[in-house]
Parts: structure tokens; sequence; C-alpha cells
């Protein structure tokens, strides 16, 4: 693999569900068209993936998520926007999480890079839009029916 860097990343996402729509970030920018992605993000030296996680979607969604069970695991090599580009392992754990019932799609106060808004998607359109990773819609769908190993693999 290309200037792969030495380390790896954990990652801690959300997967807010809530009347068959995902919660997911809206990007834009970047060299890149428009693309959705799921709130979360890296694991801080000394804090637990719950802890990250909590403290990511306080950061991008602007609000305290309860985090309940892991979906699922899966490595992820990731394109970085560096001179010279160069790649980074991701460990993605994906956990079901929930927002207080009368969160309001909104920002948070330190939005992820590119982000430009937090949607509510409805299920059935999450093989139309452009997800980062690609292949998260179709994950996340066998996640809910419950028809998932725990461990992915490699995703793209």
């Amino acid at each position: 693999m290309d200037n792969l860097l030495p380390d790896i990343r954990n990652a801690a996402r959300a997967v807010i569900i809530r009347n068959e729509q995902l919660l997911l970030l809206r990007k834009e920018g970047g060299g890149k068209p428009e693309r959705y992605a799921l709130p979360g993000g890296g694991q801080d030296t000394g804090e637990t993936l719950q802890q990250a996680l909590v403290r990511e979607c306080q950061e991008e969604i602007g609000t305290t998520v309860s985090v309940g069970k892991l979906l699922f695991v899966a490595d992820f090599f990731k394109q970085r926007d560096s001179s010279p580009p160069s790649t980074r392992h991701v460990l993605e754990l994906m956990f079901q999480c929930s927002v207080p019932g009368d969160y309001l799609p909104t920002s948070g106060h330190h939005p992820d890079k590119h982000q430009t808004g937090v949607v509510w998607m409805p299920l059935d359109d999450l093989e139309r839009i452009q997800l980062f990773p690609a292949s998260l819609g179709r994950h996340v769908m066998n996640a809910l029916q419950g028809g998932i190993h725990p461990y992915l693999g490699v995703i793209d």
C-alpha cells in the first residue's frame, strides 16, 4: 500500500436511526462531490470508545448520544489529503446510538472537515447517495436486519 502511515487509528461511529431514517453528516468540498458520512471520529489517548463517540457527536451534531450495542467493526484504508498523498489505516467501530427525542439536525460547535450540515436520510435513499465509505449503506442495512458478522474485514 502506497505511503501507508505507521499507526492505526481507532474511530467510533454512531448509527442513529429514527423513523426509517439514518442521521448523516453532509460534506462538500475538498475536490470531491457532495457525500455523506456517519457522525463520530477518532479516539484520543486515554479515552474509551464510548467517551470518544459522545465527544465527537457533541462536536459534529450538537447533541449527546446514548451509546448502545456494537454493530460491527471494519478496517478502512483512508486516503488522506496530504502532500505527498498518504493512507491512514483506521479501525472503524460502529455503534447503534440514539439522540434525544426532540433533536433537530444541526452542526455542533466543531464540525468535521468539509461538513456542511446534518440530515436525516431515508433508509430507502442510501443506495442512491454518495456515502463515505461507499459500502457503508449496505453494511448498515445488513446490521439492522441482523444479517452481518461483527467483523467486516476491509471496507471501501
